[in-house]
């Protein structure tokens, strides 16, 4: 009842932002929460997109997470044992990305379209070394996506956007536990006759809280007393539970 509720106040929040933001914009979007917290027992998160069109078009959502390197190794079977046999670094690459839409891309918008604003894991833009062979890069991209879907943090197919009538529309953007702290984009993007006609982006900010807050940040300032401290822990656990073992 309550997330009834809380939808119907969304949508009528939509409905009276609309005709103000219509003269200045064909599209306008925001989410139910724009700060998402990562607490003791996380298990994700889903947070609602909601919008409106000033007509007819089709809708698509992108969300990426902030930008990092990812080294990438290809391993060989070298006198019976695998071992590390090259690697490549990507830099730029979206710590999470996902993405939805009303339709599949291909039927409302172009490939240099969708390339150009990154909708569809295949557009993903991610920096590779300047001097490596074109046909290397594609290998060890196709690598890292492939790791990046395992991991939950590449979308494997685009998520549903729905219109509630001719004018609303909504999605659910899901952030798996693993899901990596730090700013995120949430980019919507409104399409007539294969171009975009108006775009919003809205900032998504995932954030530890409480003592995780605390033991990140610690380990990050003071990473040698963080390091020991560790190393103590693990050592009394491991000889107290050697003691309880023999009383047993």
């Amino acid at each position: 009842m309550k997330r009834l509720i809380m939808r119907a106040g969304l949508v009528a929040w939509v409905l009276a932002a609309l005709p103000s933001a219509a003269a200045a914009t064909e599209l306008v979007a925001d989410l139910s929460d724009h700060l998402v917290a990562i607490t003791t027992g996380f298990t994700g998160s889903r947070v609602l997109l909601f919008g409106a069109t000033d007509g007819a078009g089709d809708v698509a959502v992108v969300v990426r997470g902030p930008n990092v390197s990812e080294i990438v190794r290809r391993k060989a079977r070298f006198a019976g044992v695998w071992v590390n046999d090259a690697e490549m670094i990507f830099h730029d690459v979206p710590a999470f990305y996902a993405y939805a839409s009303t339709r599949p891309a291909p039927e409302f918008v172009s490939e240099s379209v969708a390339a150009r604003h990154e909708i569809g894991v295949h557009h993903v833009r991610m920096r590779a070394p300047d001097a490596a062979p074109a046909e290397e890069v594609a290998a060890f991209r196709a690598a890292l996506t492939r790791n990046k879907q395992r991991a939950g943090l590449f979308a494997t197919a685009p998520t549903k956007v729905s219109f509630l009538g001719n004018r609303l529309f909504r999605t659910d953007v899901h952030l798996p536990a693993n899901a990596p702290v730090g700013t995120y984009q949430v980019q919507v993007f409104l399409v007539r006759e294969g171009e975009v006609v108006s775009a919003n982006i809205t900032p998504l900010v995932v954030s530890k809280i409480g003592f995780e807050a605390g033991v990140s940040d610690f380990a990050r300032r003071h990473s040698l007393p963080y390091g020991v401290l560790a190393i103590l822990i693990a050592g009394v656990a491991g000889w107290l539970a050697s003691v309880a073992f023999r009383r047993a």
